[in-house]
């Protein structure tokens, strides 16, 4: 890979030595964040408001609006080519079964 998102990219030697090396472009969002542009990628919408990163460095060169006295950044939904999921049942439209497995992030793959 060349180009990744991601919210935590751990302890990774090889992936660590890639970002040294100016192999991978590496753009660190928070994972609600990141929830949200997956999951407004798959729902059509091209960007959204969040207050999440407002006064920090993930709000520079961002679009920021003012609602209602708040300030909120823009961010711009992201599709992906293929979504890991570990569900107990699937079927071909996306319908997913868990059982013993986490609702949080796995639908929005």
């Amino acid at each position: 890979i060349d180009k990744m998102v991601s919210s935590y990219v751990g302890e990774n030697k090889i992936f660590e030595q890639q970002l040294i090396n100016g192999e991978l472009d590496v753009t660190l969002t928070p994972q609600g964040t990141l929830a949200e542009k997956l999951r407004a990628g798959g729902a059509g919408i091209p960007a959204f408001y969040t207050k999440t990163g407002v006064g920090t460095l993930i709000a520079e060169g961002k679009e920021a609006r003012e609602f209602d006295g708040e300030t909120y950044i823009m961010e711009r939904a992201i599709t992906g080519d293929f979504g890991i999921v570990k569900a107990q049942k699937a079927d071909t439209f996306g319908n997913l079964v868990f059982e013993k497995t986490a609702r949080n992030f796995n639908p929005l793959c």
